[in-house]
């Protein structure tokens, strides 16, 4: 007899398996094998890939929950600001895992609680619910884009910098534009530092935007 799988021994099978085929090879059959059931055992609780990833994203959602939940409320900033932190630390642990985690649903109502605490943090210091919710896309999209691009130069996560991702050599093939070469080394080098740069800008952004002048 087949053994009886459930949606969180497959999410669960996916996360251990992204690190070694990425987000292209991570598919209902391959997950099948290492279950040892045939795929159509898959697709009686997914009908297609995109509802695999919902629950993916769901599961790694979960997971990140209680790093959220520790992100000190000293500071509206320092909270937004930390709450990044903790995304996009949680999404370079796993292959492709901004890929993985953008663009998807909740299949559950688990990001409730969490959710409400970051919108109360704002509010609480002025924002309105509107400016709230907007505040922590802002924040939630530029950390999944960074990400994106981050592990587009370190693949496979604690590996090595992909080859063509190599500023040396690029600086030798855009001998002659300096500010090309420039851009490419703000870029690409330092990528924490460039993280935190950004997230500077984007809280700076977000008070003068999006807070009310009286608070």
């Amino acid at each position: 007899m087949a053994p009886r799988i459930d949606r969180s021994q497959v999410a669960d099978t996916a996360l251990r398996l992204l690190n070694e085929v990425g987000l292209e090879g991570l598919t209902l059959r391959r997950i099948a094998k290492e279950l040892d059931v045939q795929a159509p055992a898959l697709y009686w609780h997914f009908k297609n890939k995109q509802e695999l990833l919902d629950e993916v994203a769901t599961e790694m959602f979960r997971r990140m929950t209680g790093s959220l939940t520790a992100v000190d409320t000293g500071s509206w900033q320092e909270f937004l600001a930390g709450s990044a932190r903790v995304l996009r630390g949680f999404l370079l642990g796993y292959r492709d895992g901004a890929k993985v985690f953008s663009g998807t649903r909740f299949t559950g109502t688990d990001y409730v609680g969490p959710v409400e605490r970051m919108m109360r943090v704002l509010v609480d210091a002025g924002f309105t619910p509107r400016a709230a919710a907007r505040a922590w896309f802002i924040v939630n999209t530029y950390t999944m884009g960074y990400v994106i691009e981050e592990q587009s130069v370190y693949p496979i996560p604690g590996g090595e910098r992909d080859p063509a991702y190599d500023l040396d050599a690029r600086d030798r093939r855009l001998e002659g534009h300096p500010l090309a070469i420039e851009a490419g080394r703000e870029f690409f080098a330092e990528l924490d530092a460039g993280f935190e740069e950004g997230l500077r800008v984007i809280t700076a952004g977000v008070e003068a935007t999006l807070l009310p002048p009286h608070r």
